[in-house]
Formats: structure tokens, sequence, C-alpha cells
């Protein structure tokens, strides 16, 4: 991670709008956009705004008791805005607390 980077205005939405929605204990929002700018639906666009793929990992209690795929609906309903803006893909990672904590291991 560069810590110098400035998130463009998608990301800086994204950021704003899941924290708000969702209370996570920790969010990461990675910008993989230049990985996909030779696709052909990115080269139409001429690259867009250049924030059209992003790697999103939340943990967060809002997501006790729901299964992965409402998970995804539920972030993917949250950022329609920004899909509609140039986001084209979102690469998921939705974990309560407790899944994450089981994913860590032991101490």
């Amino acid at each position: 991670r560069n810590p110098t980077r400035v998130p463009g205005p998608i990301e800086s939405a994204m950021q704003a709008k899941l924290m708000e929605a969702l209370h996570p204990t920790l969010i990461r929002i990675q910008n993989d956009s230049s990985q996909h700018s030779h696709h052909s639906a990115m080269r139409a666009m001429g690259g867009g705004s250049g924030e059209t793929h992003f790697a999103v990992h939340i943990v967060s209690s809002e997501f006790k008791g729901l299964p992965q795929i409402t998970r995804h609906r539920l972030v993917n309903s949250l950022l329609k805005e920004e899909f509609e803006n140039g986001l084209h893909a979102l690469s998921l990672r939705l974990k309560t607390p407790e899944e994450w904590k089981v994913e860590l291991g032991p101490e």
C-alpha cells in the first residue's frame, strides 16, 4: 500500500458509504483498475475515471447471520450509484468479526 496515494472520488464515496452503513472493524479498499485497463469495455471508456475495479475487504458485525450472497448483494446495493458512474467490478471478502478471528488463527 502507498500511504501517500490519494483515493479518487469513487473510492472515497465507497469508503464513506461502507463505513456509514456497516460500521466495520476493518475495511480495506484496493484500486485494481490499472490491472484491467486492457479490457475492451475499459478501452471503450478511455479507461474511465481510472476507478473501475476494486478489491474490498470488510469485517463487520452487520454480516452476522447473512449468507455470502446476501452480504455481496448488500454491498453492491450500497454502491449502486458508483456502479452507475464507472465502477465496473468488485472483488469482495466479507467477514464477521468471529469469522475473521477464525481466519487469523490462534494468537
